[in-house]
């Protein structure tokens, strides 16, 4: 079996939870919001790589540094 290398959680206001959640290389979380598909993708197989997906048309993909910098309104996205 592989290392576990990244462990993932989801929680909601209605006491739902899902914790340790076991990941090799990547894990995401999809909400589907009335006609719309929101998904945070995190990949660990080289450096932590982030995705963010609001639809099809608008992506924002970059490390978790790039993200955090992104965040802060050090860097924009393009």
């Amino acid at each position: 079996m592989a290392d576990i290398r990244m462990n993932c959680e989801i929680r909601t206001d209605y006491d739902c939870e899902a914790s340790g959640l076991p990941a090799e290389r990547w894990g995401e979380a999809v909400f589907n919001v009335n006609d719309e598909e929101l998904i945070l993708e995190v990949s660990v197989e080289e450096s932590i790589i982030v995705a963010i997906m609001a639809g099809e048309d608008a992506v924002w993909k970059g490390t978790l540094e790039g993200l955090k910098k992104l965040l802060r309104g050090e860097i924009k996205a393009r």
